[in-house]
């Protein structure tokens, strides 16, 4: 992590006072919340409209805090203490974590994406953790505001950075590969969700393009090549980074020859390779995403035949693919991160041709930012579902409602229930688990599915 004196800072960021009396003062990290200070920590707070994190400075330099930013529009900073004076805090936050990334003799690799970013994220890591130390992105910290905090928090010997970047808006992917200087951008996949911010698939096709906008010189983009509307967008690249595609059609660089799945995760096999790979993760969509891990690790000269060893420790973060076994006996695969119709689909389709099971059921939720067509894409997702490959379908939310009437049309009424109720939806579905049932549960992450999956295994 970031290890400055106050003297170092001042030459990092805009300054607006005199900190003479405190120059030799050494940073050691920083923290954006006063109950998580670490000994020698920068505390950062933020003015916000319904709080300011500026009336807990005081504590957190009370608390171990070596040194406090300070807004300059905030009144009456405290006096005779370590005190940085700033315009803006969250800018400068930004600033200190542009300034420290130029100072490190670090390679970049940054991911986006509508779907998988962080499943990529991940076993990119892991592969590149073969050969070299690697720091990757923690948790959701991939906004504006976390992906400075992952900068920051980057050992000055870590030799490569995995970076997430998430997105709401247009604008936002640019900013953040700007900052980060990527050496490789790695773009997942396109979706639906942001339809609501940005209006239309092409839209977000462009959002997430962005990522190339900071690629540092001679770098190289990954991309989806079955998507289209990424192999349009790149149709007007002009720059000289190399350019590698994955996907499940023989025209992308790299893609499966051999592809098996089962309960345990998937064997598959690429092109122009005799090695069988093994994926401990499930669905054979996720061999997409190792596609593009394997890309990016290759670039860094791991050679495809060793990259097992990088896929045999694989764990994917929370409440992604996983896999639980419930008080009755039943597999349950907690898919409650998030969702989109693309992802949901994906999901589907692995329970739906899992074998080895004597009853399948589907717990599927409100799939949110969808915007103005948010229903068809509810209602259509039910009429998806097979209704020989799958038993019971149960959803939850107002627009999972719509997941259930288009389940209808396929579904007789008996093997189809809706709530808006979560304890009556899990005292309703712990009915039908037994030891031969496996349960997939998906929804986007404000519907808190994962209060399901805790109350089947609990």
């Amino acid at each position: 992590m970031i290890k400055r004196t106050v003297r170092q800072i001042q030459s990092m960021i805009k300054v607006e006072n005199d900190l003479t009396a405190f120059q030799e003062v050494s940073i050691d990290g920083v923290s954006i919340d006063s109950r998580k200070i670490a000994p020698g920590n920068l505390f950062i707070p933020f003015k916000g409209e319904h709080s300011d994190g500026h009336r807990f400075v005081e504590d957190a330099l009370k608390t171990g805090a070596a040194a406090a930013l300070w807004q300059k529009d905030v009144p009456n900073p405290p006096a005779n203490l370590p005190i940085i004076i700033v315009e803006n805090t969250l800018e400068a936050l930004q600033e200190l974590s542009r300034s420290y990334r130029n100072e490190l003799d670090v390679k970049v690799v940054g991911i986006t994406g509508s779907n998988g970013k962080t499943t990529v994220k991940d076993m990119t890591a892991n592969l590149l953790a073969l050969k070299y130390k690697v720091q990757k992105t923690e948790g959701n910290y991939n906004n504006h505001i976390g992906m400075p905090l992952t900068i920051l928090s980057l050992d000055e010997d870590t030799d490569i950075a995995v970076l997430e970047m998430g997105m709401s808006g247009r604008g936002e992917i640019e900013f953040l590969s700007r900052l980060a200087r990527p050496n490789v951008a790695i773009i997942t996949n396109i979706g639906e969700s942001h339809l609501q911010d940005l209006g239309s698939r092409e839209a977000i096709a462009a959002a997430k393009l962005e990522i190339i906008e900071g690629l540092k010189e001679n770098g190289l983009i990954i991309y989806l090549g079955d998507e289209l509307l990424l192999s349009e967008g790149m149709s007007h690249y002009t720059g000289n980074a190399d350019v590698k595609t994955f996907g499940r059609l023989s025209t992308n660089d790299l893609y499966p020859v051999e592809l098996e799945t089962n309960q345990n995760g998937s064997r598959f096999k690429i092109n122009g390779e005799e090695t069988e790979f093994s994926l401990p993760v499930l669905g054979g969509h996720n061999v997409l995403n190792a596609l593009s891990a394997m890309l990016a690790a290759q670039y860094f000269q791991i050679p495809f035949h060793e990259m097992n060893n990088g896929f045999s420790g694989l764990k994917l973060t929370n409440m992604r693919m996983e896999l639980a076994e419930g008080k009755n006996g039943e597999k349950i695969i907690n898919d409650a991160y998030n969702a989109s119709p693309t992802s949901m689909k994906a999901a589907v389709d692995l329970v739906s041709n899992l074998p080895d099971y004597e009853r399948k059921i589907l717990v599927l939720g409100d799939m949110l930012e969808l915007g103005e067509k948010e229903n068809e894409f509810h209602f259509e997702m039910g009429k998806y579902i097979n209704p020989e490959k799958v038993d019971y379908v149960f959803t939850f939310g107002r627009l999972g409602e719509e997941i259930a009437a288009g389940a209808r049309t396929v579904f007789t009424a008996e093997r189809v229930f809706s709530f808006t109720d979560k304890p009556a939806l899990i005292e309703q579905l712990e009915k039908y688990t037994n030891k031969e049932t496996l349960v997939l549960v998906k929804a986007s992450r404000g519907m808190k599915l994962e209060e399901v999956v805790n109350a089947l295994i609990e």
